[in-house]
């Protein structure tokens, strides 16, 4: 039991250390991009059109 624990636990720091890492570094990468935000390009969304599919009913 106190195997399952000792493994439990340093699971759980590993992971917690790996989300404090993406948080860091997400955040990092977050200020560089806000600089350049207003002069992006809005993307064009195109809407999926399922009618003229040639897909046919199986049965």
């Amino acid at each position: 039991m106190t195997t399952f624990f000792t493994i439990f636990f340093v699971l759980i720091v590993v992971n917690a250390a790996l989300l404090a890492f993406s948080l860091f570094t997400n955040k990092r990468n977050q200020t560089e991009i806000q600089g350049g935000k207003t002069q992006a390009k809005e993307e064009i969304i195109y809407p999926l059109d399922w009618s003229s599919s040639e897909y046919r009913k199986a049965i």
